[in-house]
């Protein structure tokens, strides 16, 4: 899914957008997304060394080093650790390394069990929640957070993005309105746009976001990476391929490292069957599971030579997750299992536990798939239901549920 940027939800201007009642008419019309775990290793000492991590010249990792530092002279220190948890959460989301949320957590350990922890652990402990695909828990946070702080634009876009992930449109959508409030007016308009653009009026939400886009000046890189990764997605759902592409790397332009949008262009880059561009973009991304699955698709299209070594990695990596009682990525071993091993049926199992838990196009679209394969189409009778009840504007999504009315 799409995913909102918290930290742009700011209150001082950095752009203001003058035709405010356009926006309201616009919007108007279009009717206003803790886990088990294996038995933890315990070092022997505090001083051992578990593992020694890159060093990194990026802002925010130089940022948790010398909040860190900061916190080991003041351990207690509420405030410190808030900032050091929402930085490392930042880190995670943006390389897709759950390490990252671990040490967030740890951070946030004094308070972490507490029922009525400090208001300010609800927005960064939901942030976690919501990684390990704990929804209900991260709204329920995220819930309390904003009856003790009505205002709170982050908690705002936060549940904003759960409640898309898990295909609550109505609910997703209340959710941005708050945003409105900021001064910085394209955070909204992205929020809704990504929202209302899968409720069957994406070319109204695709102009919106377009124009408002078109209207802004001084944008952080952060907020178009955001805002122009929603309008490729969108354009791509429609079938604009010209448009998507032209979007997509405006948003590398952005940021070229972030997993998310890697992961969403490589999608894209399949689809339009261009899978050496694919192995361009992603050959030396491979940490990330993600990514490397998509290089294993790339390579599949390709009859790479050395196809069956990144299938050994990445059935290693999948089967590592579950030793350590993970199922957090289960639609991306469902393609796995479809398109690299050739077991339709367990892709099919996957996909369904899946969907279970998150309901973004993706996950929709790898069920659909998974039950042409196996040959059972009423297993993906939830996703017709859903393309009918929401309207959604989706080349792929239809062209498979029209397949699968076939069989």
């Amino acid at each position: 899914m799409t995913r909102g940027r918290v930290s742009q939800a700011r209150s001082k201007p950095r752009w203001r957008w003058v035709r405010l009642p356009g926006l309201l008419a616009v919007w108007a019309s279009l009717g206003l997304g803790p886990a088990l775990q294996a038995a933890p290793f315990l070092p022997g000492s505090d001083g051992q060394v578990l593992e020694r991590l890159p060093y990194s010249a990026d802002p925010s990792a130089r940022q948790s080093r010398a909040l860190r530092k900061g916190l080991r002279a003041a351990p207690g220190n509420l405030d410190l650790a808030v900032k050091l948890a929402l930085n490392d959460i930042k880190l995670g989301k943006a390389e897709a390394d759950p390490r990252f949320y671990g040490y967030a957590q740890g951070v946030l350990s004094p308070w972490w069990a507490m029922p009525e922890p400090p208001p300010a652990i609800l927005l960064p402990r939901a942030l976690i929640l919501q990684n390990r695909h704990d929804f209900d828990g991260a709204l329920a946070d995220l819930d309390k957070l904003l009856r003790l702080e009505p205002g709170n634009t982050q908690a705002w876009l936060a549940r904003a993005v759960v409640l898309q992930v898990r295909g609550r449109y109505e609910e997703a959508q209340q959710s941005c309105l708050p945003l409105t409030e900021l001064d910085e007016l394209l955070v909204p308009v992205t929020c809704l746009s990504s929202v209302v653009s899968l409720t069957g009026q994406a070319a109204k939400s695709y102009e919106l976001l377009l124009d408002a886009l078109e209207h802004a000046t001084g944008l952080s890189a952060e907020q178009r990476l955001w805002s122009f990764t929603v309008l490729a997605e969108i354009a791509a759902r429609m079938g604009k391929d010209a448009e998507a592409e032209r979007f997509f790397r405006q948003a590398l332009e952005a940021n070229g490292k972030d997993a998310y949008l890697l992961a969403a262009y490589a999608d894209f880059l399949l689809d339009q069957r261009r899978p050496g561009e694919v192995l361009a973009l992603l050959s030396d991304k491979t940490r990330v599971d993600s990514l490397l699955l998509r290089l294993g698709l790339a390579k599949r299209q390709l009859q790479a030579s050395d196809l069956a070594e990144t299938v050994a990695s990445l059935q290693a990596r999948f089967d590592a997750a579950r030793m350590r009682g993970e199922n957090l990525h289960q639609g991306d071993e469902a393609r796995f299992a479809l398109f690299l091993l050739d077991q339709p049926r367990e892709a099919l199992r996957l996909a369904q536990a899946n969907w279970a838990a998150q309901r973004e196009p993706k996950d929709a679209r790898i069920l659909l798939e998974a039950a042409i394969a196996a040959r059972e189409p009423q297993a993906a009778q939830a996703v017709v239901d859903m393309l009918g009840k929401t309207g959604m504007e989706h080349v792929q999504l239809r062209r498979l549920a029209g397949r699968l009315g076939e069989r």
